[in-house]
Parts: C-alpha cells; structure tokens; sequence
C-alpha cells in the first residue's frame, strides 16, 4: 500500500487528511470522533477570548455542488476552549490544530498565547473570514495586516508551529503568503470560504439572516488549487494545509498535485456520510492504479 504520512512544520499525521476549523465545532468528543472516523489531523472551530454568539438564523444552505454558511464564529470563549483542547489532544490519538481569531493584533497574540496552554500540535491562525480588522477589511487582505498579526503572536508563542489562514478574494495570495512566511510563519492553510450569497426569489430576500455568507462545497475546488498553487510557486519550501471544496480522493489528489502537504475536509463531512475513512481509501487507491508510492511524488512540477 502507498505510504500516506505526512509533515506539518515537524508534526507528523499518519495520512493528508484533516479536519477543517468550524466543521465539527468546539467541542472535543466532535475532535475525537472525527479522528476516529480517519482524520490525519483535527481541527477545532476558531476562538476569541470572549464568548461569541455569532449571527441569527437561517445560518447556512446546502446544495449539491456548493454550501453556503454565516455562522459568525460562535464560539465559547478560549477560557473555556482551553479545556477542550485538552480533553481532544488527550484522547484524539492524532495532531490537534487549534484555530484563533481576534479584531486586533494585540487580541490575535493573547487568544494564541492563551490557548498554547493547551499544548495544541499547531495553531492556526484565522486572519481570513469574517473577522475584520478595525478599518473593515480582512487581516489577510493586506501583507501588512498579515506581517503585524504573525510577528505578534510569534513574539507570545514560540514554541507551536503557527499556520495562517489565508483568503482566496485577494489579489496575490502567494505574496501575502511569502510575507507571512518572512514574519516567521510555519505554514500556511489555504483557502478560507469565499464570499458569496444566494436569494430566494419567491420569498424575495437572501436566504441567509447575514445576508452575506462563505461559499464552500465542491463549487470552491478549482479556486483552492489556484490558490494553493500559487503559494506554493510563492513558497516553495512552506508547509501548506490545502482545501476547499475537496469531497473525494481524487480531489484530494489534485490538491496535493498543486502543492498541498497535507488536505483540509470540510463541506465533504456533510455529503459523504464516512468521508474521512473512504477519501482515504479513494486516494490509496488512486496512488496505487498511478505508481505513486509517497505522497511528495504526486506534487505536479513547475
């Protein structure tokens, strides 16, 4: 059988595929589950240092090639999260990510610093959606505004591997990434949801109480390998947690081919009942029908 680990900034996953931040919540016995279901790694669903209730319902849609969702990063608060992440990295048996936002780079470095007391095997840094920087926009629309968030928390954390969420509505994701990786960033996670919207035209309104929400599903595949593509032409030594829209083995190998080193499952959690467990029996058997004996080998050239 070909050999599926991997390497995240020196973490090892026994196989590419980890769970995606806000999929399966705050909640530890979700993390656990999910690493039994197959997850190389998991994720937890991004933290402020408050409590955060997020937006009203309706919430999200789903359709068969795209899902679209406002949550508005609910979440308990890290105080609370820390004891989570506890009880996930005690008994998930497998890396636990855990993911941060704040409204400021200050906010940023204290939720991180908080958290590493939970001894995650890496934290990820949401700087893309929705949390906004003071002026409105996104952290991780800016190379700046990226630079200032990573160079805070790496003065408060130093010794957990810090991955930064980037955006795909931005003009040049590799520069931001490489920008990030000069601030001392050890990875990257690319992409974030992309904004989007849908309308009910016999309600006559949007669907979503947000109005505005993140498209995810297999409809963001082909942006995700652009945009991975791309950091990875950017950074060619980065480690990268690449995802959007993969749903079977076969994307997942087509996000490896463009650069990814490990891949993010989200939106497949919903449309495949054991979507960790069969993409990766899917892409053991894609590697095998193609000769592929490491997971580095399938990376596309140039």
């Amino acid at each position: 059988m070909p050999d599926l680990s991997t390497a995240l900034a020196g973490v090892k996953l026994d196989n590419p595929l980890v769970l995606a931040s806000g999929i399966r919540g705050n909640n530890a016995q979700l993390l656990i589950r999910a690493a039994k279901e197959g997850a190389g790694a998991v994720t937890s669903k991004s933290c402020s240092l408050q409590a955060r209730e997020g937006h009203a319902n309706p919430t999200a849609i789903a359709a068969p090639t795209y899902m679209l969702n406002a949550i508005g990063l609910s979440n308990p608060g890290v105080e609370a999260e820390i004891e989570e992440i506890r009880e996930a990295v005690k008994k998930a048996g497998v890396p636990v990510i855990a993911s941060v936002f704040a409204g400021s780079a200050e906010d940023f470095a204290a939720v991180a610093a908080r958290i590493a007391v939970a001894k995650p095997a890496i934290i990820e840094l949401d700087i893309s959606c929705p949390n906004v920087h003071k002026e409105g926009e996104m952290f991780s629309s800016s190379a700046d505004w990226a630079v200032g968030v990573t160079k805070a928390i790496k003065q408060k954390v130093r010794s957990i591997p810090l991955f930064v969420k980037l955006a795909p509505n931005v003009p040049d994701i590799g520069a931001i990434a490489k920008a990030c990786q000069t601030a001392g960033a050890d990875g990257i996670t690319a992409i974030n949801t992309m904004p989007a919207m849908w309308i009910d035209v016999r309600a006559k309104r949007a669907v979503l109480a947000n109005q505005y929400g993140g498209l995810s599903g297999p409809a963001l595949l082909p942006v995700a390998l652009r945009c991975v593509h791309s950091v990875r032409k950017a950074c060619p030594s980065i480690p990268i947690i690449g995802g959007g829209g993969v749903t079977s083995g076969e994307d997942a190998a087509r996000m490896l081919m463009a650069g990814a080193n490990a891949v993010s499952i989200g939106s497949a959690v919903w449309y495949r009942q054991n979507a960790f467990g069969e993409i990766r029996q899917e892409l053991a058997g894609f590697m095998k029908e193609e000769g592929f004996h490491k997971l580095p080998e399938i990376r596309l050239e140039g």
